[in-house]
């Protein structure tokens, strides 16, 4: 554990103003039903005018007394739509013209990687912009409420992300990566305690990058850390390869805080408490290009705070209807505990019933918490057993600690035809400390997903399936295999399940 070094005169501001934040997002986000009705009036209101508005009948929408009609209307009239959907309406605001999805021009676009789509073109606007740099805000402040320690706002801070260079779209919209657009914005305060430099963090080859934030920051009193656990990893061990210590904490003593989001930390918890030297507090939160969703605000484990008064307007799909015709859309007031649901956001960026594509999990309804349990479209079912992320990641998780191994990476993908036997699961894994017994994590592997998955398990008792199969890789071959596919650093994260081959492939160095 890192030792309190005193936030300074910042620490000392911080922490009334931290109890005062608390209190006032339990207040907002109580009655989350009621905070989504006024949400989504405000939203039509503002957009009746807009095209979009028009096309969709805003105004006698928003005109509904009831707001239970209100979203029963709205869901009649706008049906869930993803990126390729939308994208005719995004096309006309990024040629220039204005009053298209939200009134006026948007103030930026983020730019993000699609798969169908090409280049996806988010836009962000005036009034979408304080969801997200809020609600980052807010998970720090909740964290000083709730632990008293402000020590990190007297020290360093990194936050590996995308370059802050910004271009510029044919109708003059600024457009860039959604952590370098917040760079932009990251009040005047803290930007003395920022790192790395901006002509570091403008770097675009990523290995190049993260060489020079270890240079950069080796000897440094960094207190908080930021970024998407896998380059964070790949940072630390790094730093310790630059440095020469045995752990982070030799290198930063004061190191108090680790935000992250995106995936999971449990399969990473072990490698990440041995290259910290121990344990250090974290916070977890749910950003997205279209809306910052959630963000902790109690204990880890404990679930997310919905972001339920800040702009956004949410639905929710239950996992196992989505994609089917008359698929329920259901929200804040309707979701039950316990069950996987697809997410769709209506915004005041100008998003209107967009499919995150992203699941979770409720834990808690008044106020909302969730778990994410990952990508809607990251499954494997090959055969019928729809096994979702959060079960990997468990099974993951409760495998290697009784097993005694550290985890780079996985991924498990279906093996249908295999060359003798039953089809099968294959776990393609990059350790950072292996097992003594590689067969037997693997058996471990399979129990732990047949208790977590009773589809599976029919299938494996049934013998349609034989048990899992571990396949160790090189060290680097994540790194190596994200490469190829212009996916390292940055926002993007190792796709942890998958229904083909595609990735496992690459991973086997059967393709390039």
């Amino acid at each position: 554990m890192a030792k309190s070094a005193g936030g300074g005169w910042k620490g000392r501001m911080a922490r009334p103003w931290a109890s005062r934040v608390r209190r006032d997002d339990w207040r907002n986000n109580a009655d989350p039903a009621a905070a989504q009705e006024r949400v989504l009036k405000q939203l039509l209101d503002a957009a009746a005018k807009t095209a979009f508005g028009q096309d969709h009948d805003f105004a006698r929408i928003s005109r509904l007394i009831s707001g239970k009609h209100r979203a029963a209307a709205f869901r009649e009239a706008v049906p869930v739509r993803d990126y390729e959907g939308l994208k005719p309406y995004v096309e006309r605001v990024v040629a220039g013209e204005r009053d298209v999805l939200w009134p006026g021009l948007p103030k930026y676009f983020c730019k993000t990687s699609g798969t169908t789509s090409g280049a996806k073109y988010i836009p962000l606007t005036s009034d979408s912009l304080p969801n997200h740099i809020g609600s980052a805000r807010r998970a720090l402040l909740h964290h000083i409420a709730r632990t008293g320690n402000a020590d990190f706002v007297g020290g360093k801070m990194i936050f590996l992300q995308g370059s802050p260079t910004l271009t510029s779209t044919e109708g003059g919209v600024p457009l860039g990566r959604l952590s370098g657009i917040v760079a932009h914005h990251i009040p005047s305060y803290l930007q003395r305690n920022r790192l790395p430099s901006w002509e570091t963090n403008t770097m675009e080859d990523w290995e190049e990058k993260v060489d020079a934030i270890v240079r950069e920051t080796a000897g440094k009193d960094l207190r908080l850390i930021s970024g998407i656990p896998s380059w964070v990893q790949m940072y630390f061990e790094r730093l310790l390869e630059y440095t020469g210590k045995s752990n982070v904490l030799e290198v930063f003593p004061n190191f108090s805080l680790f935000v992250f989001g995106g995936v999971a930390y449990a399969p990473y918890a072990d490698r990440f408490r041995e290259l910290m030297g121990g344990d250090v507090p974290r916070v977890e939160t749910y950003p997205a290009s279209e809306g910052f969703i959630a963000y902790q605000d109690g204990e880890p484990g404990e679930g997310l705070l919905v972001n339920a008064d800040d702009g956004l307007y949410l639905e929710f799909i239950p996992a196992d209807e989505y994609g089917q015709p008359g698929a329920r859309r259901l929200g804040l007031g309707e979701v039950k505990m316990g069950v996987n649901y697809a997410v769709v956001v209506t915004s005041n960026a100008g998003l209107w019933a967009y499919d995150l594509g992203d699941t979770v999990r409720f834990v808690s309804l008044a106020p909302a918490r969730i778990l994410v349990t990952g990508r809607i479209k990251h499954f494997t079912s090959a055969f019928g057993e729809h096994v979702i992320a959060e079960e990997v990641e468990g099974a993951m998780s409760s495998a290697v600690a009784a097993m005694g191994a550290q985890v780079v990476e996985f991924h498990v993908a279906p093996q249908v035809n295999p060359d003798e036997g039953l089809p099968y699961h294959e776990w393609l894994v990059e350790f950072a400390e292996p097992p003594g017994d590689v067969v037997a994590l693997a058996a471990a592997l399979d129990r732990e997903l047949q208790q977590r998955n009773p589809y599976y398990r029919d299938l494996i008792t049934g013998s349609v399936l034989r048990p899992a199969v571990l396949t160790p890789l090189p060290v680097g071959a994540f790194h190596d295999a994200m490469a190829r596919r212009g996916k390292l650093g940055g926002q993007n994260k190792v796709p942890r399940l998958a229904n083909d081959r595609a990735m496992a492939d690459q991973l086997l160095g059967h393709e390039g």
